[in-house]
């Protein structure tokens, strides 16, 4: 039973926090937002960190490693995640974002030296041919200056940025570094280098004062940026992550079913025939680990 409400925990949250994220755009330039959401959450996890005494002393090469993970994992990812939303379906994003698991492995084959089998590359084609079918349109009407083609675009960028950071988490998980306190700096770092690239874009540090505004951004840094992270990290540990991944089957629908409720998504023969398949694709691959 805790291992079920272990998976529950991120897997909802997760699942939610693309809609979420939509309440930040508008008022506020998505870069600052992510500053906003991941300087918060940096806050809370090293009050934390403190309150318990949990080492927070590390080597310049340890900070770097954990910086790099923070540049990708939570600064640029993101500020991509939440600039696709701008041209895309919050539940669309998130069905491109389902598709790191497969980018995961690759990364880790040239990263880390795993191994890949042919299943996994039978699996990623059957996912690549889910998400052709998804965006069957944007695809067929591809161009730069198209607002969802460009949404499409972000969204792909984001997924190798977070990919990347999932490479370099699992390094430093590797090299023995805790996983919150890695989270922290992290977050910091991340949150630090959206201050940088405000400054330099020249982007108005500006705040909007709703309840939406407000309510979102802690939500999204409480519950989707520690809690959830907190969850799934700890069901990685007890039942290894290649049981955990099965979240990335779930979350995805979860956001396209707000979608429809909340964005008015349609939905059409041909998206929830790539939803099969991305969601076979996905399963298939996972269930040859075990």
């Amino acid at each position: 039973m805790k291992d079920i409400i272990l998976f529950s925990i991120p897997t909802l949250i997760w699942g939610s926090t693309w809609l979420a994220i939509t309440f930040q755009l508008g008022v506020v330039d998505p870069l600052v937002s992510v500053f906003y959401r991941f300087l918060l959450a940096a806050i809370i996890l090293f009050i934390y960190c403190s309150l318990i005494k949990m080492n927070l002393k590390y080597s310049a090469k340890q900070h770097l490693f954990m910086a790099i993970q923070g540049t990708f994992l939570f600064g640029i990812n993101y500020w991509l995640v939440y600039m696709a939303e701008v041209h895309l379906k919050s539940g669309l994003v998130a069905v491109v974002f389902s598709t790191i698991i497969f980018l995961n492995i690759f990364n880790g084959l040239i990263f880390l030296k795993s191994k890949v089998r042919m299943n996994v590359l039978a699996s990623a084609l059957i996912g690549f041919v889910g998400i052709v079918l998804v965006f069957k349109d944007e695809i067929l009407n591809f161009n730069f200056s198209n607002d969802r083609s460009f949404g499409l675009i972000l969204a792909f960028l984001s997924v190798i940025t977070a990919s990347l950071g999932n490479i370099t988490s699992a390094y430093n998980q590797r090299n023995k570094l805790p996983v919150v306190q890695t989270n922290a700096y992290g977050m910091l770092y991340g949150s630090l280098l959206m201050l940088i690239l405000v400054f330099i874009i020249g982007t108005p540090l500006s705040f909007d004062v709703s309840f939406k505004y407000i309510g979102s951004l802690i939500y999204l840094a409480v519950f989707g940026s520690i809690i959830a992270f907190w969850s799934y990290l700890t069901l990685l540990g007890k039942i290894g992550a290649d049981k955990a991944a099965y979240a990335m089957l779930v979350f995805p629908i979860i956001a396209l079913l707000l979608s429809t409720m909340f964005e008015e998504y349609t939905w059409s023969l041909f998206a929830l025939l790539g939803i099969a398949l991305i969601t076979s694709g996905n399963f298939l691959m996972l269930k040859k680990a075990h």
